[in-house]
């Protein structure tokens, strides 16, 4: 039953993701049939190369450490805190981790950039520099740690912490003792989480980071599309694929550890309204912290869409729906909703069954290190360069029997990709939570399996169903890395616009793109608005 479902999760991987990969590496390190391994050498030895990998890595750790130092207080508060609108704040500073990077990019670049908010004010831009890099990457960032690490915190029993004051330890002593060690794995899971999204860091940077800086990503996409250098691409290819592989192998120990360490309560039973000074400050803090690092950026970039040269309006916005002399489309920018609408719903269906089937085989009984594998496996276009994906669709599905390249279903394909690993996340947990005696009963009265998963399963996890079919959705209808190579020009997705427009110079290219990248914002926000009024769940990542 197991191999049954994990057949199609197998063959998707295959075809649409080991594939793509394994031709673009093969043919960058293929010359007259023949590998040419001394290429690694070659590459990474190039001093410009190693200088790439050393920012790419050292920026994604004081990402990590900003980001941490920055959101493990909001962790706190959400986890131990009662306060009003609690949980439309917590919709709302998850917003940014759904919204597509080049979203981010254009909303730090209307705040840092050339005429932006810091620009106008006290003349300084901080566009060019690694600081608006960081930045932008802990405004992306800040709610896997608040989820992750806010979502075991809430649950653990906060009588072990008294007790050891009780015994008479200090405040400190005993959350250093008691509460550091118990939300180490969830804290580990989660900076390995950040380091990976910020490793592999490709919209921020390309838009922020300007000639100066380059991650492995933005790299791999200047020797693939500008310089059309695949043998170099492809030793960068496989460099991130080994860094990636190790940190999710990491993280899966981690996120073990986790699961099986710890006693938890009901998160309704932790948390309490502010007590003392103290607290009330935290609060405060974090809310000061929240308005600056994600409402000021958000609302600039919504201000810059409406701040026309005719005074405040819609003009960015009319412009929309006119290609006029804009080189940059063969359509009005406007088709560009609509167009990215319908991917994301064709991805967000893909993903769903895939993933679907790969959650139901991870919870069946006897999974050890094959499942394991599996489960990794399934995240690993979450880090393998979608650049390097998207151009390997295209040299790859390019003739029969899946000559898919004038398809538009390559699109969703693999945008899919991006939203499975989401899709499992949220379901392997509520999957494993169902009750195996209720199948069995249901095998026993003469259910066949699909109507076992019907009747018994379907009931219990349809609300985690439709949270995952939302973030399915949200991360399809931003993925950029891979939709760049293979959006048709006369149907461009939203965050390919964006790119097109920013690229272009001129007043109006740049304010269509800010009014283009508030659409996908507002998008975004809505479907995760309707997530948090769905999910009952709070524990967990996402």
């Amino acid at each position: 039953m197991r191999f049954g479902l994990l057949a199609g999760p197998l063959a998707f991987f295959a075809v649409f993701f080991a594939w793509p990969v394994a031709a673009i590496v093969g043919r960058g390190l293929k010359a007259d049939g023949a590998w040419q391994f001394g290429r690694i050498g070659e590459v990474l030895g190039d001093p410009d190369i190693a200088h790439v990998l050393w920012f790419t890595t050292w920026q994604a750790l004081a990402s990590t450490a900003l980001t941490l130092l920055i959101a493990l207080p909001g962790a706190y508060v959400f986890a131990r805190l009662d306060f009003p609108g609690k949980q439309l704040l917590r919709a709302v500073v998850t917003v940014p981790f759904v919204l597509p990077t080049v979203v981010v990019g254009t909303a730090f670049l209307a705040l840092l950039g050339r005429g932006g908010l810091l620009d106008q004010l006290w003349g300084v831009r901080l566009d060019t520099t690694v600081w608006a890099i960081l930045l932008a990457h802990v405004f992306f960032n800040y709610a896997v740690v608040v989820r992750t690490v806010g979502g075991l915190w809430s649950q653990l029993d906060p009588r072990q912490e008294e007790a050891a004051r009780v015994l008479g330890a200090s405040r400190l002593a005993a959350w250093r003792r008691v509460t550091l060690p118990a939300l180490g794995p969830a804290v580990a899971a989660a900076a390995l989480m950040v380091f990976l999204f910020t490793f592999t860091s490709f919209g921020v940077v390309q838009i922020l980071g300007g000639p100066t800086f380059s991650t492995l990503e933005v790299e791999i996409y200047r020797q693939t599309a500008e310089l059309l250098d695949l043998p170099t691409a492809a030793v960068l290819t496989i460099a991130q694929f080994a860094a990636v592989g190790a940190i999710l192998a990491v993280h899966a120990w981690a996120v073990r550890r986790r699961e099986s360490a710890l006693s938890l309560v009901d998160p309704a039973h932790t948390s309490h309204r502010p007590r003392g000074a103290a607290q009330r400050t935290l609060l405060a803090s974090v809310l000061a912290v929240v308005a600056l690092l994600i409402l000021l950026p958000v609302g600039v970039l919504v201000e810059r869409s409406l701040d026309t040269p005719d005074g405040y309006g819609l003009g960015y916005y009319r412009a929309l729906q006119d290609a006029g002399d804009n080189g940059s489309f063969l359509v009005p920018p406007i088709e560009a909703i609509g167009n990215s609408l319908q991917y994301a719903l064709a991805a967000t269906a893909i993903a769903l069954v895939v993933g679907g089937l790969a959650a139901a085989a991870l919870t069946r009984r006897g999974s050890g290190r094959l499942m394991r594998g599996f489960d990794a496996l399934l995240m690993l276009p979450l880090g393998v360069s979608a650049v390097t994906v998207g151009f390997g669709f295209l040299i790859t599905l390019d003739e029969p029997p899946l000559d898919l390249r004038t398809s538009w279903i390559l699109v969703p394909l693999a945008q899919a990709l991006v939203g499975t690993p989401f899709v499992v996340r949220i379901m392997l947990p509520v999957l494993r939570a169902v009750d195996g005696r209720l199948r069995e009963a249901a095998a026993v009265l003469g259910a066949s399996p699909l109507r076992a998963w019907r009747e018994v399963d379907l009931p219990l996890v349809r609300r985690a169903l439709l949270v995952a079919a939302g973030f399915a959705f949200a991360v399809s209808l931003g993925e950029f890395g891979a939709t760049v190579f293979i959006a048709r020009p006369d149907h461009p997705t939203l965050p390919v616009a964006v790119a097109r427009l920013l690229g272009r110079a001129g007043d109006l290219n740049y304010g269509q793109a800010m009014a283009l990248s508030t659409i996908l914002m507002v998008v975004c926000a809505v479907a995760l608005l309707v997530l948090e009024r769905i999910r009952t769940d709070r524990s967990g990542e996402f």
